[in-house]
């Protein structure tokens, strides 16, 4: 078998990246080793038989407001892509009572902020204000390719259209903590507390430099377009990819796994399987794995670049991540008000130092005593996930160690994590109970997955991190995956990455796979 394209790993950037050669006239097949495509977009009924839970990334905003979309979004709403969309899109509420949220109606937010402080409020507006003209020049760097070229040429839209001081200030948020920016911006620790929790999605705890520009950008976007999930689970996204995919005549083999990357004369010119096929490849070979496994595993030898090897090999990953997924009779009823029933999404963490001692915990090998917890209702938006009058809770549970030393709460003393699953997510729902009294009483069916079992499910994951790899910045921007080689090649002839281990990032919005493609194909 032999195509110009074979690609390792059936991600979406990889799908994108295949639909958009397919168009150009390239013979594409994606080979993977689970039993389905879409990486850590999988969406199952994790519970009981109706439930159907997003089991990783839920939020496609990325995705919808993507380039890739906007070129192929009607042909893939043709293959059966819907949204589902969020008006309410997150709120974090504290033990207190009090609580800040952000609708996508201003005067909602607005007023919520007003309650707070009357200051906030009118800096809210005005941040808002300038997001406006700002958004363009900031997407336009998240969304071009690391070169030389694309860098100057973003840099002088910039200047020409903000000024030299604008790209100062922007250059200082680009290199700010959450917290220097927030403390910078609000003196109310709901608003900071509602914003520096989108720190934590990724790998940056309150105080670690660079993190403050996903709080900011996530905060203003959600404030201006909503939020969106898939209609009737995430895979839509997929589905629709891989439909749309085999109407150009693509290739999806899935239970495919790659083993291993050949050379001929310092080229990659094919892979193998598990069970010993060879597939052939004119023009590249794309893997979507971790830089790791290209050098360490894929590639017998490496790549024959000591230093590009030397780097990857040295690929850092965040915290891990823990899923409790629950099936419902009713959503949480929240102390703080009833409105928050309406939320895509509910942040537990009440302040900057919460999340700082839990990232703190989680670096050091222990179980926080108090993690983060990320509570999507998605029936709130969606009902069709759910039987009529039932609901579904994601929980994300940010940060945990990938290897467990101790336990900072002090009731924990296993320290392997098919052992400490269960009483890990006892915790978690503890949290959840202090904020909404009663939820245990609503819980039907309960499904884990810990560090472990997200990293057995998609080795991309490694260590339970669901964000690629760690984006601080000596690992972001020009220098993601290995400083040198931000362009997606690697110093083998013919063989490129893709995925959240390369520029732009974790997150599904297809950047990576699309500007690849673009690079390999044209358009």
């Amino acid at each position: 078998m032999e195509f110009d394209a074979v690609f390792i790993g059936a991600g979406h950037n990889a799908l994108a990246a295949a639909i958009h050669l397919a168009t150009r006239g390239w013979s594409v097949g994606i080979f993977e080793k689970g039993d389905r495509a879409g990486g850590a977009i999988r969406t199952d009924e994790a519970t009981l038989p109706g439930f159907r839970h997003d089991l990783y990334a839920t939020n496609l905003g990325l995705f919808a407001g993507s380039a890739f979309h906007g070129h192929y979004g009607e042909q893939l709403a043709k293959h059966g892509l819907a949204y589902a969309p969020a008006e309410h899109c997150f709120a974090s509420p504290t033990p207190s009572g009090t609580w800040f949220g952000v609708s996508k109606d201003l005067e909602q937010t607005v007023a919520r902020a007003e309650r707070l402080s009357k200051t906030d409020a009118a800096r809210w507006r005005a941040m808002f204000a300038e997001f406006g003209g700002d958004a363009p020049h900031l997407f336009s760097l998240l969304g071009s390719p690391m070169t030389a070229s694309s860098l100057l040429k973003t840099g002088w839209k910039a200047w020409r259209g903000k000024g030299l001081g604008w790209m100062l200030d922007t250059a200082k948020m680009l290199s700010s903590s959450p917290r220097e920016f927030l403390e910078a911006n609000f003196e109310s620790e709901e608003i900071r507390a509602a914003m520096a929790a989108w720190g934590m999605h990724l790998d940056f705890g309150p105080d670690v430099a660079g993190g403050a520009l996903f709080p900011y950008l996530e905060s203003m976007a959600d404030q201006s377009f909503g939020m969106v999930i898939g209609q009737g689970g995430a895979d839509t996204m997929i589905k629709a990819m891989v439909s749309l995919l085999e109407s150009l005549g693509g290739t999806v083999r899935t239970d495919a796994e790659v083993t291993e990357i050949k050379k001929t004369s310092g080229r990659a010119d094919a892979i193998v399987l598990a069970d010993g096929e060879v597939i052939r490849a004119r023009k590249a070979i794309v893997a979507g794995v971790m830089p790791r496994a290209l050098v360490g595993t894929l590639l017998d030898g490496g790549t024959g670049n000591a230093a590009f090897d030397a780097s990857a090999r040295k690929f850092r990953h965040g915290p891990g991540t823990m899923m409790v997924h629950l099936a419902m009779s009713d959503l949480p009823d929240w102390s703080a008000s009833e409105e928050l029933r309406r939320f895509l999404y509910i942040h537990l963490a009440p302040d900057l130092d919460m999340m700082g001692r839990a990232y703190s915990a989680a670096l050091a090998g222990d179980l926080p005593a108090e993690p983060l917890l990320v509570v999507g209702q998605q029936t709130a938006i969606d009902p069709s996930r759910a039987p009529e009058g039932k609901h579904t809770l994601w929980v994300q549970v940010r940060a945990l160690p990938a290897e467990i030393r101790g336990d900072a709460g002090g009731t924990i003393t296993d320290r392997d994590w098919s052992a400490v699953a269960e009483p890990y997510a006892d915790r978690v729902i503890d949290i959840i109970e202090r904020y909404a009294p009663c939820t245990k009483g609503k819980i039907l069916g309960r499904h884990v997955e810990t560090p472990a079992d997200l990293e057995r499910r998609n080795p991309n994951l490694v260590g339970g991190d669901s964000g690629g790899g760690s984006h601080h910045l000596s690992q972001n921007f020009v220098f993601r995956p290995v400083p040198g080689w931000a362009k997606y090649r690697t110093p083998v002839d013919n063989l490129y990455m893709v995925g959240a281990a390369t520029w732009p990032g974790g997150g599904a919005g297809a950047g990576s796979g699309f500007m690849l493609a673009k690079m390999l194909g044209g358009g």
